[in-house]
């Protein structure tokens, strides 16, 4: 998963980037010339993709709906998800999920 970071300077390969609290260098040669103010998607110090503003809010939204998960802020683990987990289905179901043919008995 990307990180959305905001470019503050950039060279001819690496920009200086900030994002959820982080500064990094990043390098850019994935995505080619960027200015600052531009958004980046990042994922292990490479910006991986030129994105819009709103489409970084989207992932930061996404990423602290995460963050909030695995803190549990909604509810203790082992709460019930609202659907079927995969590891609960019969075969039968787990098939039907993924559109192969359930196995002969």
């Amino acid at each position: 998963m990307g990180i959305p970071m905001q470019v503050v300077s950039a060279t001819e390969r690496k920009a200086q980037c900030l994002g959820r609290g982080e500064l990094r260098e990043v390098n850019i040669a994935l995505v080619g010339d960027v200015a600052p103010g531009d958004w980046v998607l990042v994922f292990i110090d490479s910006a991986i993709e030129v994105i819009s503003a709103e489409r970084a809010a989207e992932v930061n939204e996404t990423l602290d709906m995460l963050a909030a998960a695995l803190t549990d802020q909604f509810g203790p683990a082992g709460a019930d998800p609202g659907f079927t987990l995969p590891s609960a289905m019969s075969a039968d179901d787990l098939a039907a999920l993924t559109g192969a043919a359930p196995k002969a008995a």
